[in-house]
Parts: C-alpha cells; sequence; structure tokens
C-alpha cells in the first residue's frame, strides 16, 4: 500500500540515529544472500532482528547454481543459513522448519521429499536433516559429506574444512546404512581406513581424507525427486 501523499517540514522530520545504520546492514545482507522473495525474506530478517534470534543471511555471496533447475533449490549457502538457526536446538519442530525453509523461498515439495526420505515426524533431528539436505545436493556419498565439512567446520573460507571425527563418523553411517548395497563390515572397513589420518589432524577429518567415498553413487531409494 502506498503511503500517503502528505509534506513534511524539515521540523517535522526525525530521523532515529540508528536508521541509516540499520538500512545499510539490510541492504548488505540483501545483496549478500539474493532472497528469491524479497518481502518473505525481509519479514524474516527484521523479525529475527528484533528478537536478536540468528539473521537469514548467507556468510558470503554465493554463485548461481547452473546446474539448478530455474536456480530456485537449496543451496549450501542456503543450507548453512539453516543450520546456523536451527542447529542450536539439535530437534527441531517440523512447523519451524517448514517457516525457515518458505522465509528463504525454497520450494515447499523439496522439503517434503527430504522428510519423507527421513522418516521425520514432528520433532526432527537436525544432524539427520542436515545429512540427508546434503545428499540432496551432492551425486555421490563423497559430495554429500563434503558439503556436510564445508557447513560445519570452524576453517576460514577456503581452507580444509575440517570437522570432528566423531561427527562425520554420525553423519556417514547414517547415510551408508541407507544404501541395501553397503554392508555393515564396509562401513567399519572405511572407518578403520581413515583413522590413521585422523590421529595425525588431532581427531580431525577432511574431504580429501575420503575422496575415495566418490566412486559410491547415493542409493536409489536416497535418490531425492525433484
Amino acid at each position: 500500500m502506498p503511503l500517503p501523499d502528505v509534506m513534511f517540514c524539515a521540523q517535522q522530520i526525525e530521523i532515529p540515529p540508528e536508521f541509516p545504520d540499520i538500512l545499510k546492514q539490510f541492504t548488505k545482507a540483501a545483496i549478500r544472500t539474493q532472497p528469491r522473495d524479497v518481502l518473505q525474506w525481509s519479514a524474516a530478517y527484521f523479525s529475527a532482528l528484533s528478537k536478536g534470534e540468528t539473521l537469514p543471511v548467507k556468510e558470503r555471496y554465493e554463485m548461481p547454481v547452473a546446474t539448478q533447475k530455474n536456480n530456485t533449490g537449496l543451496t549450501p549457502g542456503l543450507l548453512k543459513i539453516l543450520h546456523n538457526q536451527l542447529s542450536p536446538k539439535n530437534f527441531v519442530e517440523e512447523e519451524e522448519l517448514v517457516q525457515k525453509w518458505k522465509d528463504l523461498g525454497l520450494p515447499i515439495q523439496q522439503l517434503k521429499n527430504i522428510l519423507h526420505l527421513g522418516s521425520f515426524e514432528n520433532e526432527i533431528e537436525w544432524m539427520k536433516f542436515l545429512a540427508l539436505a546434503c545428499s540432496d545436493l551432492g551425486g555421490t556419498l563423497f559430495s554429500a559429506l563434503k558439503y556436510a565439512c564445508e557447513i560445519l567446520t570452524t576453517d576460514p573460507t577456503g581452507g580444509a574444512s575440517h570437522i570432528q571425527f566423531e561427527t562425520f563418523k554420525y553423519l556417514y553411517v547414517y547415510l551408508a546404512a541407507m544404501d541395501v548395497d553397503i554392508l555393515e563390515s564396509d562401513i567399519q572397513a572405511t572407518l578403520l581406513a581413515l583413522q590413521e589420518d585422523v590421529d595425525k589432524q588431532g581427531g580431525l577429518i577432511q574431504p580429501r581424507n575420503f575422496k575415495q567415498l566418490n566412486k559410491a553413487k547415493h542409493p536409489k531409494q536416497n535418490k531425492l525427486p525433484l
């Protein structure tokens, strides 16, 4: 609704001192995040700002994914936003996840596919959801785990993307167990083979340590229909 056409004199106008900086930070956040629905995202941004919550803002500008249909689906940058907002709770209510998902302008059917694949109901274990969302981003088990490392790492941008081995183990076992062609003995053998590198890195693991998983395609039941 347009503002009424009312004239003001200089003495009537008082600009709050914090207003310019709020608008400046908002503009920078919008440019960096490139929201698909500007109004929906803006409402979520100012709501989070007023409540002191994590803002729905990408940490850096993300180039469009050329292989994505119409570039409207989940991206690593958007998944990182969701992780920053929801991971502190460990278990997330479906209603809250749906709202955060909509705030980013993501297709609801994509979310439904992930929730169905994980057989999630009401309360959603965040790390399992993250694993399946990373699986949706990548075409191989290696790709999914690589995305997970990049999202979870505390390394500087462009670094090696180290994460705790126990975290990697949890994600890897969860995803690999969904593939009927991967035996439990194969999973344990892979973890054992990685242990030497992990020990050298002080209990950490990085994507280059598990490149052999690049040959393992996602199982058919782990392929999300888009």
